[in-house]
């Protein structure tokens, strides 16, 4: 068997523990002669492997009490349009900050819903930087307010939490969510597909204010209201299991490390290793401002034309996969979450200085 360094922004990588114990109990879950695939979700074995994922959950990210924690499917795409059906009744039109791909799709699902104000916006051909929240303009009478906190396919990432007063913060974290400690009590709604840092695609894990909920208009279809699922306790159907169980072992996995303090640390080690190689080539080059850099999704760009394909190439025989860009900005990318070892980013640091000396 040959594992590659995965650089997938998602699916994404995977803790080897994480597989090596899912392999082992692929055909019998602690005993209970059935595989997580194969058992009811209204049993007593997966009511423990929701019940500890939560709790863990919980442990790692000091969630308060007065928040709900939801095991949902539709990944974070559903969220654009959950959110306003749940929201927009609170207040004003809601307030959108746009700052690449994903958020400036949530903007555009939440206008089917009715009017929505954006607060803040970079150009749409030059997502690479954040603005400054003194350049927002926010209403005190917002229903909400929406940013994606890091924005996987340009790469830009807050490195701060947003003021919003008495306005609810909604946060879209499909793909840093875990990887730094956070301060869940400044935000009314959290959402975050599993597939890039929590477990495999099938799963979005939403973290939300009591208060939010029940907020839903009587036209909201009932598996897009989150109080049926609050109530439900996430099960108000058949939920995502299997990735439920991975997710799971995820999170025993992270606490195991050191929780996210730990990951934190090492997270910024192998963000600062990449950055400093592609900083200090005349080949490659990061075009997101050096403060708003995110530390999970690291675009580059070969300065010289026509390298591309056999950079790819190159990269691919050493096993350092899934670098090629985002089809809507090109380039390359490499995404380093959490799973991703020191070791990969070396060995694609170690790639990057070889195919420069080549070809640079």
């Amino acid at each position: 068997m040959r594992r590659v360094h995965n650089f997938s922004a998602g699916p994404a990588i995977l803790p080897e523990p994480v597989l090596a114990q899912a392999q082992a109990e692929m055909l019998d879950w602690e005993g209970a002669g059935v595989s997580v695939m194969e058992m009811s979700h209204r049993g007593r074995e997966f009511g423990q492997i929701i019940t500890e994922a939560e709790a863990d959950l919980r442990t790692l990210l000091a969630i308060p009490s007065g928040y709900k924690v939801l095991f949902l499917q539709g990944g974070a795409t559903l969220q654009f349009s959950m959110v306003p059906l749940n929201l927009m009744a609170r207040g004003g039109p809601p307030d959108y900050v746009i700052t690449g791909e994903w958020s400036a799709k949530a903007a555009r699902e939440a206008a089917r819903f009715g009017v929505r104000h954006i607060a803040a916006a970079t150009p749409p051909d030059n997502h690479t930087c954040v603005p400054a929240q003194s350049d927002w303009q926010l209403h005190d009478d917002a229903a909400y307010v929406h940013y994606c906190s890091n924005e996987t396919v340009h790469g830009v990432e807050y490195h701060w939490i947003p003021e919003t007063g008495n306005v609810p913060l909604v946060a879209d974290m499909s793909s840093h969510l875990l990887a730094a400690p956070l301060d869940v009590s400044r935000f009314g709604l959290i959402y975050a597909g599993a597939q890039k840092n929590i477990g495999p695609a099938g799963l979005v894990i939403v973290i939300m204010r009591d208060e939010l909920l029940g907020g839903a208009g009587p036209g909201c279809p009932e598996l897009l209201d989150y109080q049926i699922h609050a109530q439900a306790h996430s099960m108000r159907n058949t939920p995502a299991t299997w990735s439920i169980y991975i997710a799971g072992l995820v999170f025993k996995w992270l606490l195991a490390q050191g929780g996210l303090g730990a990951m934190d640390a090492l997270n910024d080690k192998k963000a600062a290793l990449l950055y400093g190689a592609i900083d200090r080539s005349s080949l490659y080059r990061n075009p997101v401002a050096v403060a708003d850099r995110s530390r999970m999704n690291v675009p580059f760009i070969l300065r010289k034309e026509g390298l591309d394909e056999l950079f790819l190439s190159g990269a691919e025989e050493r096993g350092l996969t899934q670098l090629r860009g985002h089809r809507s900005v090109g380039g390359m990318r490499a995404s380093i979450y959490n799973a991703m070892p020191m070791a990969g980013v070396q060995a694609l640091v170690d790639y990057l200085g070889e195919f420069e000396s080549r070809h640079g």
